[in-house]
């Protein structure tokens, strides 16, 4: 007698995350069991928006290539922008499904979203736009569809079993996994596949959060490749800069400015100067985050202390408080933040946005740029296009607010605090799977990174691997 095949086929479309590392959106459309009536399925992974350019502003506001009220379910991998960004816009345009993340994304997300619209009302200004492409009411209808769950706790979709695996990339990130629930049971049970979106894959080890979790039986991968074609310095040259660059700046009586993503890039800036000044290793001198989003989200990353890593808890239990130290001022309100300018040298500005395309920082580069006794120092990924990566790349006069800017400061970049695995990581983790992958997707990575780790996965472990474009769609079966 024939055995019956249980098994799903499933189209994934990229929306998103393709030659690219931001506005990350895969929908899943996986096909029902007639027999039961369950029909079709349709899940989108992340819903994310496009950062760094004119351009990728513009396709924000795009409509959506696909019918927002046809999807069932948004699985949310983690609360950075890139990720979550348009999901208020989903809502707006039609969804009315649910929405799954970690308890620790759920509460950043709402964080991101509320403080996004300042910077999405600006763009719509500036593209002659009547109004944002969402508003505060689309923020509290999507809060209002997002339901939170535990790392490893299995829920099922329309014939699939989904759960969330800790990613190591932010506090509360997570991998995707989906397993088909009509093969779980009985003689399919050895021959269930596997698909797992990886989200952002952290640069584990960390220092405040645990490492990626080990998968070691993906049948299909969609796999990011931010760093796809490089290797991260080491956390202690990393530290050890960071030290170097606060001890001459206050050799140069001048002003260092750190441009930091308010989530998790500026919890580890924090925890790292927390070190510094509690050990000695600094001069004391006044460090000022100047981000309420940082501020708040700092506020959230102690209500999960739970979610720490061993060595960050054993630091709680002896009493440190791992986010606040002598000469730490934080500064929530815009008067407070211009009063900073008057405060004499030397001094730290952290302050958002990483890529320097909006916030306050935008603000301190304007006035400390101009003078070579200043420092800024990246510790954040920079997208083509953006502020950060001019600055980066050695532009000597740039734009900001309408004004032209000479650029006579130090420009340093740290690269060992990224959060994401580099190419040795994303290949590590990958090749946890080999005997079992039949398919790798990269996605989240420009064209250079994407490609590079693709072939690397091809030579190295043998496995199929292809790095989709924008708008296509490639069929598996699980």
């Amino acid at each position: 007698m024939k055995e019956k095949n249980n098994n799903k086929k499933v189209k994934i479309s990229f929306f998103g995350g393709t030659e690219e590392v931001t506005g990350s959106n895969y929908l899943l459309e996986i096909d029902g069991d007639d027999s039961s009536g369950r029909g079709k399925t349709r899940i989108l992974v992340d819903c994310g928006l496009f950062q760094g350019s004119r351009v990728a502003e513009e396709k924000n506001s795009d409509p959506f290539p696909y019918k927002p009220s046809s999807i069932d379910a948004l699985l949310v991998t983690h609360a950075h922008l890139d990720h979550v960004g348009r999901i208020p816009k989903l809502v707006k345009e039609g969804f009315k499904g649910e929405i799954y993340s970690t308890y620790p994304t759920k509460d950043f997300a709402k964080l991101m979203l509320i403080d996004s619209m300042g910077v999405l009302e600006k763009e719509a200004k500036r593209h002659n736009d009547a109004r944002p492409i969402y508003q505060e009411e689309d923020v509290e209808k999507a809060m209002s569809l997002w339901e939170a769950k535990n790392y490893r706790e299995s829920f099922e979709i329309g014939g699939v079993n989904i759960l969330f695996k800790d990613a190591g990339h932010i506090l509360g990130s997570a991998m995707v996994e989906i397993i088909n629930s009509d093969s779980e049971s009985g003689k399919d049970k050895a021959k269930k596949k596997k698909l797992i979106f990886t989200g952002d894959l952290g640069n584990s080890p960390e220092p405040l959060i645990n490492p990626t979790e080990e998968v070691n039986d993906a049948s299909f991968m969609v796999i990011e490749s931010t760093y796809g074609d490089r290797l991260h310095e080491d956390y202690s040259q990393a530290d050890l800069k960071l030290e170097r660059a606060i001890e001459n700046i206050v050799k140069k009586k001048g002003t260092l400015m750190i441009p930091a993503f308010s989530l998790e890039r500026t919890q580890r800036i924090l925890y790292q100067i927390n070190d510094l000044v509690e050990n000695g290793r600094i001069p004391k001198i006044k460090i000022f985050l100047d981000s309420p989003l940082s501020i708040k989200a700092t506020e959230v990353y102690k209500n999960y202390s739970n979610l720490y890593n061993a060595e960050a808890k054993n630091s709680l239990l002896k009493g440190d408080d791992l986010f606040d130290f002598p000469g730490l001022v934080l500064t929530m309100e815009a008067e407070e933040s211009k009063k900073i300018h008057e405060i004499a040298p030397p001094k730290i500005i952290i302050a958002g946005s990483g890529m320097c395309n909006g916030g306050r920082i935008v603000h301190h580069l304007k006035n400390y740029l101009p003078s070579k006794n200043n420092t800024l120092l990246f510790v954040s990924y920079l997208a083509v296009g953006s502020l950060g990566r001019l600055l980066h790349n050695g532009e000597k006069l740039v734009s900001i607010m309408g004004e032209k800017i000479p650029v006579e400061a130090e420009i340093e970049k740290i690269g060992g605090y990224s959060s994401h695995a580099d190419i040795n990581g994303l290949l590590g983790f990958a090749a946890k799977s080999a005997d079992t992958l039949e398919k790798v997707f990269i996605t989240h990575g420009e064209l250079k990174s994407s490609s590079f780790l693709a072939q690397r996965l091809r030579d190295y472990l043998g496995v199929a691997a292809v790095a989709p474009a924008y708008g296509e769609t490639r069929e598996i079966e699980i």
